[in-house]
C-alpha cells in the first residue's frame, strides 16, 4: 500500500539542542553551583533520564516535577555540593525548564522544514509522535514548524510512550489512515523503529553522521544488523516517493 502518513519523532530527527544539551546544563548551572566540567554533566544527565523514565514513564506526577528530578539527580550525579543544588533548583528548574521551551533551547536541522513541505506536496499526512511533555509543541511552534503537521502526539498529553503500540495507534486511527499506510521516522532503535515495526507501520531509523549524531549506534553493543537506516529527511522523502511510485 502506498504511504499516506508519515510521523516523526522530535529530538534529533526534526530538532536538535542549539548547543549540547550537557553544555547548555553547564551554563545553567555555573552561576548555582560553580564550574562542572560539560562531559561529567553528559554522563549523569544520561543516568539520571534513563532512570527517571523507567521510574516515572509518561512524565508521570507532571512535567515540572519530572525534570526537577532528572536536573537534581544530574547535578548530584557530577558531584556537586548537595545542600547547593537543593537550595538552588527553584530557580534552576524554571530557567531549565524555560530555555528548553522554545529556540534559546533548540534548532530544527536544516533538512526539517523542506522533507515535511515536500511530504505536504505528495499528498500525504504528516504527524508528530515523541516521548516529550508538552513544552515540546511551544519548541516547535517558536521554530516555525507547527503549521506543518496534521496532528500532534506527545507522551505527557496522551498518558502513553513509544514504544507502546497505543500511541501509533492512535496516530493512524485520528488520522483515519490503516497502519500499513503509515511510516514513523525517528532515532530511537526500539522506542522508534521496533516500536513502529511491532506496531504493523513502515519505519525508519534515522541516524546523522558526526559524533552529535552519534552515526548509527546510540547505545553500546545496539544491533542494527537488517534495520533500515537512513542518514537525512531528505533520504526519507526519496524513500516515499520510490514506495509510492512502486504502488501505482
Amino acid at each position: 500500500m502506498a504511504i499516506r502518513l508519515v510521523t516523526f519523532d522530535a529530538l534529533h530527527t526534526l530538532v536538535q539542542p542549539r548547543l549540547p544539551i550537557y553544555v547548555q546544563y553547564a551554563q545553567t548551572f555555573e552561576p548555582y553551583l560553580g564550574s562542572i566540567d560539560p562531559g561529567a554533566i553528559k554522563t549523569s544527565f544520561k543516568s539520571a533520564l534513563k532512570q527517571v523514565q523507567r521510574e516515572q514513564p509518561a512524565y508521570r506526577g507532571g512535567a515540572e516535577d519530572w525534570w526537577r528530578d532528572v536536573i537534581r539527580r544530574t547535578a548530584l550525579g557530577t558531584g556537586a555540593d548537595s545542600k547547593a543544588v537543593d537550595a538552588s533548583l527553584g530557580e534552576l528548574v524554571p530557567r531549565l525548564l524555560k530555555r528548553f521551551s522554545s529556540r534559546e533551547g533548540y534548532k530544527l536541522y536544516d533538512d526539517a522544514l523542506p522533507a515535511l513541505t515536500s511530504l505536504k506536496k505528495m499528498g500525504c499526512f504528516t504527524g508528530l509522535v515523541s516521548n516529550t511533555d508538552a513544552r515540546m509543541r511551544d519548541v516547535i511552534q517558536d521554530l516555525g514548524l507547527l503549521p506543518q503537521f496534521d496532528a500532534i502526539f506527545l507522551s505527557e498529553e496522551e498518558g502513553v510512550e513509544k514504544p507502546s503500540h497505543e500511541i501509533f495507534r492512535r496516530a493512524c486511527d485520528r488520522l483515519g489512515v490503516e497502519a500499513s499506510e503509515t511510516l514513523h521516522v525517528g532515532d530511537e532503535l526500539d522506542c522508534d523503529y521496533h516500536g513502529a515495526r511491532a506496531s504493523g507501520l513502515q519505519a525508519l531509523l534515522i541516524r546523522r553522521p558526526g559524533p552529535e549524531g552519534d552515526e548509527e549506534h546510540k547505545e553500546p553493543g545496539e544491533d542494527v544488523t537488517n534495520v533500515a537506516v537512513v542518514p537525512s529527511l531528505a533520504h526519507v522523502v526519496e524513500w516515499v516517493q520510490q514506495q509510492n511510485q512502486r504502488r501505482r
